[in-house]
């Protein structure tokens, strides 16, 4: 099983796009109280137990209690605001992202398997 790292200030925000430039990057921006969001983290989590996850490093924000970063997030890699959202990073880039029901463990895999092949 794969682990995320939480991300909890602008330093890990760095340090999440320094990561992409080695491999591919996950990160999860939750929101502790939306039910949209809590479907979305135990799609996030089953994707984690698989073995296709063992492919990326792995981080989450919580978009409430760390808003600053979620939103430093979002301007690094040029992609707006959402929650729940994913965003996949790679070389520093968002290459994928999806929000809402859009985040499952399929299309995560997916996502991956695209990255991997623009390779």
């Amino acid at each position: 099983m794969a682990e995320a790292r939480q991300i909890l200030t602008p330093a890990d925000v760095d340090a999440v796009i320094e990561a992409s430039r080695k491999r591919p990057v996950l990160v999860f921006k939750h929101s502790t109280r939306c039910p949209i969001s809590a479907a979305a983290h135990r799609e996030w989590s089953a994707f984690l137990a698989g073995p296709e996850a063992e492919r990326a490093d792995h981080f989450w924000v919580r978009v409430i209690q760390e808003r600053p970063v979620s939103l430093a997030l979002a301007s690094r890699v040029g992609v707006p605001h959402q929650s729940p959202q994913v965003l996949l990073i790679r070389d520093g880039r968002a290459v994928w992202h999806a929000s809402h029901y859009a985040i499952t463990a399929g299309r995560l895999k997916a996502a991956l398997d695209q990255a991997a092949a623009q390779r």
